[in-house]
């Protein structure tokens, strides 16, 4: 358990990074690579989702699994990407509206 959890924070925490890397080549006009980071993002937020899907599916069948504080903060990690991720696209919009 404790590996899915640090797998999910690493993938939760490079989406994070690809998301802000975005804005800042949004903020300089280099709107490509912008939407090239955010499709990392999404790559690193669907491993992450993957892994999160599997927890609640082996939950599900009635296996129960052992839940700790590190798994509740690789929860919170991927939610937090998530958050940026939707945000961020978000301001990168409003950027390209207002340099066009």
């Amino acid at each position: 358990m404790e590996h899915i959890a640090f797998t999910l924070i690493l993938h939760a925490g490079n989406a994070r990074s690809y998301c802000f890397e975005a804005l800042n080549f949004a903020r300089i006009g280099k709107h490509k690579e912008a939407f090239e980071c955010l499709n990392e993002s999404t790559k690193e937020l669907q491993k992450a989702h993957t892994l999160q899907t599997n927890l609640l599916q082996t939950e599900a069948k009635g296996e129960k699994q052992e839940m700790n504080l590190l798994v509740v903060h690789a929860q919170d990690h991927l939610m937090n990407a998530l958050l940026a991720r939707d945000l961020i696209k978000e301001m990168i919009g409003m950027i390209q509206e207002r340099s066009s």
